[in-house]
């Protein structure tokens, strides 16, 4: 009961997110020059959105592990390397260094920060990609599936919610919104 009930908030909020996304990219594609409130709000948040992102993403995979006892495969656990991180690295740049100054938009050390969180998230996403291609094409080489020596499928669905929505899926979206969210922290930001 408990698992459906979160299968459900989960995958409502990856459509909310997709929707998000696919706005953000039409925005990039034809709006781009003009400044709102939106933009703004996002570059002056970034960070603290891509932390929020990271947060409930690591929440949500330790929930499918621990609680729900879905058993996470090889690929899953790559991606994993790559989001929790994003957690405490983001969560660290969340934390003002002494000195700063409320007048400054952004402490030289959040530069490093979000790059890194950059690197991290493209190469999870990428992971995600890769993911997603072998859960719904059952293609590409499985080589990485085989690597621990865990006997779990790479391409197992324990979760599918709208005729879509899988745990990879869910991963792949909250890399993406990350991105996006780092991304305009940093140019906004001139960065």
């Amino acid at each position: 009961m408990l698992v459906n009930v979160v299968n459900k908030l989960l995958s409502l909020g990856v459509i909310a997110s997709q929707i998000f996304i696919v706005a953000v990219f039409l925005w990039f594609l034809f709006f781009r020059k003009t400044q709102n409130v939106i933009t703004e709000f996002m570059s002056n948040h970034g960070l603290r959105l891509a932390f929020a992102v990271a947060l409930l993403s690591m929440s949500g995979s330790l929930f499918y592990s621990q609680i729900a006892g879905f058993a996470p495969c090889d690929l899953c656990w790559f991606q994993r390397f790559f989001m929790y991180p994003l957690v405490f690295l983001l969560g660290f740049g969340l934390i003002k260094p002494a000195g700063f100054s409320e007048n400054q938009s952004i402490a030289p050390r959040d530069v490093k920060i979000i790059n890194s969180g950059l690197i991290l998230s493209a190469i999870g996403g990428l992971i995600s990609l890769y993911h997603n291609y072998m859960y719904y094409y059952n293609g590409g080489l499985n080589v990485f599936c085989q690597l621990s020596g865990i006997q779990v499928s790479c391409v197992k669905r324990y979760v599918f919610e709208f005729g879509y929505i899988t745990i990879p899926m869910m991963a792949l979206t909250a890399f993406v919104l990350i991105i996006i969210f780092l991304l305009f922290k940093k140019y906004k930001n001139n960065i």
